[in-house]
């Protein structure tokens, strides 16, 4: 039996470059994204999503640990594949994503993280997700990855 993926870990950033902060919850606004957040009221960038799976592929590949906070994505999922196809959906509670696209790993993973971070997270470094439907997020919500488009 599959595991059902919860929300393992929250990091938002009040601005660009500045580091992550691990919270509790967020809240969440239609078309607008997670309150407090760097890129909270931007077009389409609203919330990134990563999962501790891909995390796992990543470090094995970069050859040692590759803390989540660090990776600039705002959730982590215990497990599971993120979809990465534009128009697919997540819903955690209340709360409906869209995937825009594919999360690309930015040049500033090298600074923080290590050297060759940031190829080792290339394809594996999640989604970038407008939000469709408002809500709040925990730590401990269960998520489902597998809702169709239009959904």
């Amino acid at each position: 039996m599959p595991l059902v993926p919860t929300v393992s870990e929250i990091h938002v950033a009040k601005a660009t470059r500045l580091p992550m902060r691990a919270v509790g919850q967020v809240e969440v606004e239609e078309g607008r994204g997670i309150v407090g957040d760097r890129y909270h009221g931007t077009r389409h960038r609203h919330v990134t999503v990563q999962s501790a799976t891909a995390l796992a592929e990543s470090a094995a590949v970069f050859g040692r640990d590759i803390p989540a906070a660090l990776t600039r994505r705002n959730l982590t999922l215990s497990d599971g594949v993120v979809p990465r196809e534009p128009g697919a959906r997540i819903r955690i509670g209340d709360v409906l994503l869209e995937v825009v696209r594919v999360a690309a790993p930015c040049k500033l993973l090298d600074d923080t993280i290590g050297a060759g971070a940031q190829e080792a997270l290339r394809r594996r470094a999640g989604s970038v997700c407008r939000v469709l439907a408002s809500g709040t997020v925990q730590v401990g919500d269960t998520v489902d990855l597998a809702l169709p488009p239009g959904v």
